[in-house]
Order: C-alpha cells, then structure tokens, then sequence
C-alpha cells in the first residue's frame, strides 16, 4: 500500500476537527424543554456554530446573545450572535458580557439558561470586576501570554479579576435552572478552566491568582491587587447553593478527537499510537520529547512498530523571547524540524482545532524529511528562526503552512508524528 503522508497527515487533522464539530456533536445532549423561557446565553471560539446547532434542533422559542471571536461567526435567527477580541479582550467582549449577565438575571425556576461554552471564552467573556478596568485586564492578559503561563495558571487569575467568570454567570441566573454544555479546549478537560467556568465551582484561591502573577513576574496595578485581597475577588466555591441547579455536560474533548484521527490512521494501514491528550510546557521543550520518541521508534521500534504514527494533544505555551510570527504548534514543529535534523522516514503535522495557531493565519504547518534542506536552500536558518519566535516565516518560506480558516470548534492542539519504515 502507498502512503501519502502529507494527504494522510491532513486527512487525520480533518477528522480531529470534525468530531468536535457542534453541527454534528451537541444535539444529543440538549435538555428538555422547560415550562418557561429558555435563555441561551454563551462564549467560545465556537459560540456561533454552538448557537446556530442549538437553533437548528431546538423546538420551541427561545432567545439570547453568544459572544465568540472576529471572524467566528454563524448565521443564526434567534440567537445573536456578537464577535469581539481575542486572546486579548476587547470593547466588545466587555459589552456583550454585561448584557449576557442583565439577560439570566430575575428569572423563575422554571425557565432555562442553556449556556454554551467553549475554549476562548475567557478572553471574550471579558466584564472586569468592580475596581478592576479592562485596560487592566488587557495589560495582564497579554503578560500572561507572552510568560509561558498554562491555561489553568492564566484562567486562574481571569476567574478572579472577573465578575462573570468562576461560577458567577450561574450565580446571576438563579434561581433558573442552568444547562453548560461545554467543548474542552484545557488538559484534563477541568470544567473549572474552559473559558474559566462561568457556571462552574472555582477550588482555586485568590491567594493562588497573586502567587501566579508573582511567579510570573507580573505587573500587577495597585487597584487591582487592592481588589485581589478583599473577599469580592474570592469565586464561588464548591458547595455554593447558588450552582445547585447547575448541570455542566462536556459534549467534546480533545480525546475524542484524537481518537478520530486515530481511526483515519487504522483505516490507512498505519497504526496509531496515542501519547496522551493533555500534554503541556513549552513547546519546543515537548517537541525535543516526541523528536526522540520518534527517533526510538525508527530505530528500535519501541514503543511501536513502523509504519505508525504518533498522536497527541493538550495546550503548550511559549515564553517570547524574539519579535517573530507565529503560535505554539508551528514553534513546536519548527523545534521538532531541528531534532529530527532531516530524518528521512519521519513527517508531522501540528496545528491548532480552532484553525487559527497564535494570532496568525494558518492552523500549523506540516514538516517533511526535506522541510529543513528546502529552506537552508532559501538561506534560511531553522535555528535562527527558532531563537526569534519566528516559525510561521520559516513554514511560509517553504510552501508549509496549513490554512484552514476559522473552523468553528476548539479542542486545542493536535499533534500526529508519521514514522514509517
């Protein structure tokens, strides 16, 4: 049989993303009917096609506003759909926030908020706690991106300086009955982190929100580290009566989509190996890791046997340290181009669900045996590159970049390593 790695590297992306499509996910788990009104309120890179999935299955009225990212948007009649800033909130995000939470508040039992919540939702849920502004939260949020933080280390201080976030959207729609359905973009798929869990419990502390902005050498105002000391700034915690009509329901993990990738890869004769879904730090530090795993397999075919192909996901970060382009899983791919050095039997793929890698215009990049000589031919450095945060000019340079667009879903990093015989 003959494999066409680059086809079957893409082939396997497709079906990542496809299965965490809410056109084809999210039906199954809408709740019955109430015998009031339903709200549906919302944030996430895939809070339009969640909406515009909701819509298209939903018999009976129902209202509300759903908040994703500038170019995410669905075509939906009942349900408005607003686009704001991200990774970095904006105007926007600020103002469909306080109108989500005036939309759940003075409502009965009997009515239902159908919440849909996706990875993203933290930036566009952007409605700064009293004594905090969103110039702050803006300021903070871009320190933590550029540090190397985690998700749960950002999420934790959003949920914090935030009057929305860390179960405070549910606390605004008691007594009304709340319905979360969730698309995981965390590792670990910690209801408490996506979107940093406007309906969810918060075990986390203000105490660890400081020490986080501390270990990250932060530049913390003082209005705001006035508010993260007083008891307003404390989330709803475990417990709370307030979340006791609560329902959080994950309808999409990045497990279920690497295991579509995974049955893309059986059916082609290539046997999959899955390495985990929820694999973070630095990416070039995880791309060494899966270089030499990768290696190990070719050469001794431990822990698999060639032809195979290596799966994984999570959420890696990246500490800028240069001025170039590019997202975390082309800066990993670039690392893992430099490992492998040219390795002729080994191909990858690495790019982001949500279709967008970073702030840029591609999902990722694929890299063949002949990425590396192709653009030393171009006198182009991969380690040059690498030293300036630059992959994305690096992939572009040789014809490597995977453009999708927008895809409407969000189950983080996809990772597929191709090692054949």
């Amino acid at each position: 049989m003959t494999i066409d790695p680059r086809r079957l590297l893409r082939e396997m992306f497709e079906a990542a993303v496809g299965a965490a499509l809410p056109s084809k996910c999210l039906a199954q788990h809408l709740p019955p009917r109430p015998p009031g009104r339903v709200i549906v309120v919302g944030a996430g890179k895939a809070g339009g096609a969640m909406a515009k999935a909701v819509e298209d299955h939903w018999r009976g009225p129902l209202e509300g506003l759903v908040v994703t990212r500038y170019g995410h948007g669905a075509p939906c009649q009942r349900i408005e759909v607003v686009e704001a800033g991200h990774p970095v909130p904006d105007a926007a995000g600020q103002d469909a926030a306080r109108r989500i939470i005036a939309m759940v508040k003075g409502l009965a039992p009997e009515d239902l908020v159908l919440c849909l919540i996706s990875g993203g939702g933290s930036a566009l849920l952007a409605l700064p706690a009293d004594g905090v502004t969103l110039a702050d939260k803006q300021a903070i949020n871009k320190a933590l991106l550029t540090s190397g933080a985690t998700i749960a280390e950002m999420n934790c201080v959003r949920r914090h300086l935030s009057a929305i976030k860390g179960g405070r959207l549910a606390a605004a729609a008691a007594p009304a009955r709340v319905v979360t359905l969730m698309i995981s973009d965390v590792p670990g798929d910690d209801p408490c982190v996506i979107a940093s869990g406007p309906t969810v419990a918060d075990p986390t502390t203000t105490a660890e929100a400081m020490e986080i902005l501390q270990k990250y050498a932060i530049a913390v105002p003082a209005n705001v580290r006035m508010h993260l000391v007083s008891p307003a700034a404390e989330t709803l915690k475990p417990g709370d009566p307030r979340l006791a009509g609560v329902t959080n329901i994950m309808i999409a993990t990045p497990q279920m989509s690497l295991e579509a990738a995974a049955g893309v890869a059986r059916k082609a004769g290539i046997a999959p190996l899955i390495l985990a879904d929820a694999i973070e730090g630095e990416a070039r530090d995880v791309a060494y890791v899966h270089a030499a795993i990768a290696k190990q397999v070719h050469a001794f075919a431990q822990p698999a046997v060639p032809p195979c192909v290596l799966i994984s996901g999570g959420e890696t970060s990246v500490t800028l340290r240069g001025s170039g382009l590019g997202g975390r899983n082309s800066e990993f791919l670039l690392a893992l181009c430099i490992a492998l050095d040219g390795h002729p039997n080994i191909y990858a793929l690495a790019a982001d669900t949500d279709g967008i890698d970073g702030s840029e215009d591609n999902a990722g990049a694929l890299l063949l045996p002949d990425s590396l000589s192709r653009a030393a031919n171009l006198g182009i450095s991969a380690k040059a590159m690498l030293a300036n945060n630059d992959p994305y000019s690096f992939f572009a340079a040789i014809g490597d970049l995977v453009v999708t667009g927008p895809t409407l879903t969000n189950v983080n990093d996809f990772r597929a390593i191709l090692i054949l015989g």
